[in-house]
């Protein structure tokens, strides 16, 4: 059996995790909880939400769901808060949450793109912007941001996520510079395609396996825990001088 790291640092500590439902969020909640870290997570899949927190009850620290919709700004500060409020201050936060849905550019309305930026960036800065200020109390944190290589790849058939995702990154180099005199770390986690129960169910069929088969370098399914442990050593302080940086876990397809 592969054993896999263990980091001592994330023991008792709070960690924030957006979209922590389902898919990748679900996985980053249990790989951390299994850390002994003390997990909040926050979804609007209310029933997915406290199924996964049921089933993690019997952690060192049992995970602490909050049902919210991320996109707005209220909504999501006072969730943050409920976290805070249960688990102490945040000092890793992971902004998972997106939505890949599927859009033609002559099918975008203003109100859709609007929608579509809320999901997939606009909620990251602001998660950001309310946890600096534990992480600068407590002398350090760390911020990950999720980003994508669907831009990269220069996918088409969803512009307003690839535009999103593009832009994670240049906001991640921002809050890295601005928050970097607090030792806060922020760096983008640049997740290919994760064989997700959604992606199977929705968009995977054998086309797709095929232009995986064709991109990426090493040929087995990219699963969530392999971007878990990516988030993990980005979290601990074994990556203490990693900030600014894309990390990608894509098989080798970029």
């Amino acid at each position: 059996m592969t054993a896999f790291a263990h980091y001592p640092s994330l023991a008792d500590r709070c960690v924030l995790v957006t979209g922590g439902a389902t898919g990748i969020g679900a996985t980053l909640v249990e790989q951390f909880a299994a850390q002994g870290a003390r997990v909040g997570f926050l979804d609007i899949d209310e029933a997915a939400g406290k199924a996964l927190a049921r089933d993690l009850a019997r952690a060192r620290h049992a995970p602490h769901f909050v049902a919210a919709d991320l996109t707005d700004v209220v909504a999501l500060e006072a969730a943050i808060e409920n976290v805070r409020q249960h688990h102490g201050p945040i000092g890793v936060l992971l902004n998972n949450a997106a939505n890949d849905r599927r859009h033609r550019i002559e099918d975008t309305t203003p109100e859709a793109w609007d929608a579509g930026i809320a999901v997939n960036l606009k909620h990251q800065f602001f998660a950001a912007r309310n946890v600096a200020a534990d992480m600068q109390k407590a002398g350090g944190g760390s911020i990950v941001n999720f980003g994508s290589i669907s831009w990269k790849l220069k996918q088409g058939g969803m512009p307003v996520y690839t535009t999103a995702k593009a832009a994670v990154q240049g906001l991640t180099r921002s809050l890295a510079r601005d928050l970097g005199a607090f030792n806060i770390r922020v760096n983008t986690l640049v997740p290919g395609w994760v064989m997700t129960e959604k992606q199977l169910r929705l968009w995977v069929d054998d086309a797709a396996r095929a232009d995986i088969a064709r991109g990426q370098c090493i040929n087995r399914p990219l699963m969530a825990e392999h971007i878990a442990r990516m988030a993990l050593f980005l979290a601990a302080d074994d990556s203490a001088m990693c900030t600014a940086q894309d990390f990608v876990v894509d098989g080798g397809w970029t």
